[in-house]
């Protein structure tokens, strides 16, 4: 018998988010050890928010909101702020019933730049390695470090003169501008929409884009990121930044240090021994004498760092094409920086659920 098209609603609905989520869904495991990291950053939230006036949104359902925003690429807010409207997916996974009204896009702007002054997105991404079922999965001896340019969100033409010289763009949202015969460079030239945004090639033949540079230091068992962080771009900016992120490792044992080509330089590989590190960086015989000789390439680890190394091309590849981190939504490092900790923090909880289901 041919059922009939009737298309009436019913006055009371007694489903809701969670009976709707299949229970072998890939987020159920994410959604635990997101929950979790949270209840460890509860003393880092008290200290954002004050004891009186009006509540705010919950920062626990915004970093909840913020991670289906990377794991599903929602390209704006203003799109994420539509898809938990009507998905029932992301109001189970943040925390929201059937009939809550969601946030204005405004508001979960505002919400979320306090979390970026209170460093939350580095936090969140110690909370996740904390964990009790995460910490025998992360290698205490051997690690990698790579660097990787993001896209700044601003126009070439936004790179003028710092003297406030030089023909102006034609009127217009995007008026023609002309650029011929003129000479650029990060030292007279700056962007007027990102100041911190600098003028980089990646390589010879290649053009030259308005950059930030974000960094991440891997550990080499299961390939987690254990630290990130974001400069300007610049030609020294990996070795720097690895510097950087080594002197803030904890722990004194001696350690191993993956890196590419770029890495090979005299001071880089004598800062790396005078800090207690083995430096693992893939020779560059073809354009300069080595720095690495014999006292590292004899040993049998070393080329086995050097092939897992190239594991952390994979988490740039996954941060850029599903966490959105080609070209940026954001202006300024420290705003990169933070989304860029962010994102990683999410792909580590991408890998964490196999992870443990292979441990167990």
């Amino acid at each position: 018998m041919r059922g009939m098209d009737r298309q009436t609603g019913k006055l009371f609905s007694y489903a809701s988010p969670e009976s709707l989520v299949p229970q072998d869904h890939p987020l159920r495991a994410i959604r635990l050890l997101v929950n979790a990291a949270l209840d460890r950053l509860s003393p880092a939230f008290a200290e954002l928010y004050s004891d009186a006036g009006r509540p705010s949104i919950a920062p626990e359902k915004l970093l909840r909101a913020l991670l289906l925003q990377a794991l599903f690429s929602v390209r704006s807010e203003r799109q994420l702020m539509q898809q938990i409207t009507y998905n029932m997916l992301f109001r189970w996974f943040i925390g929201l019933a059937m009939d809550v009204p969601v946030w204005d896009v405004t508001v979960f702007t505002k919400n979320r730049d306090r979390l970026l002054e209170g460093d939350i997105a580095c936090a969140f991404l110690t909370a996740i390695l904390a964990d009790p079922q995460v910490k025998p999965l992360l290698s205490t001896e051997h690690f990698s470090v790579d660097g990787t340019l993001i896209e700044a969100w601003a126009s070439m033409k936004s790179f003028r003169p710092k003297d406030g010289n030089g023909e102006p763009p034609a009127p217009g949202r995007n008026g023609e501008r002309d650029f011929r015969g003129e000479r650029r460079s990060n030292e007279t030239h700056a962007s007027t929409t990102d100041p911190d945004a600098k003028l980089f090639r990646k390589a010879a033949g290649q053009a030259a884009k308005l950059c930030h540079m974000g960094h991440v230091l891997m550990e080499n068992r299961n390939g987690l990121v254990v630290d990130t962080t974001t400069t300007t771009a610049t030609g020294t900016a990996e070795r720097e930044a690895a510097i950087a992120m080594v002197e803030e490792f904890p722990g004194g044992e001696r350690i191993t240090l993956g890196t590419d080509k770029a890495y090979d330089t005299q001071d880089f590989v004598a800062e790396m021994r005078r800090l207690g590190v083995t430096p693992h960086v893939t020779q560059n015989t073809k354009s300069r004498r080595s720095a690495i000789d014999g006292r590292t390439t004899r040993h049998a680890g070393y080329p086995i760092s050097l092939r897992i190394r190239k594991r952390i091309e994979e988490v740039f590849g996954w941060m850029k094409t599903v966490g959105g981190l080609r070209k940026t939504r954001h202006r300024g490092t420290a705003r990169v920086g933070w989304m860029f900790t962010f994102v990683a923090a999410a792909y580590n909880l991408v890998r964490l659920p196999k992870l443990l289901a292979g441990a167990a």
